[in-house]
């Protein structure tokens, strides 16, 4: 489940720069991962599971998303799962 979740939210950052960044950020972030794939994080017992699966999630994020934020900031999107990686 956690794969294909994956797959599709890689597939849906690749039209990065092809339609406009609301809408990837809002297909990709708002819907696929803070509906399903922060679920599916929040569901895996804490251990190398999870970390593996957090590191799958933030390797696919395209860089430029966070090059003019400030330092120990995040998108507005990411919060949810940015709250998970500090636990």
């Amino acid at each position: 489940y956690f794969s294909s979740l994956m797959q599709l939210l890689s597939n849906i950052l690749l039209w990065d720069g092809i339609v406009p960044e609301d809408t990837v950020c809002d297909l990709g972030l708002s819907k696929l991962l803070n509906r399903y794939l922060l679920l599916n994080l929040l569901n895996t017992p804490p251990g190398p599971d999870n970390i593996e699966k957090c590191n799958k999630v933030v390797s696919c994020l395209p860089e430029r998303w966070f090059r003019d934020l400030k330092s120990g900031s995040t998108l507005p999107q990411l919060t949810n799962f940015s709250q998970h990686l500090l636990q």
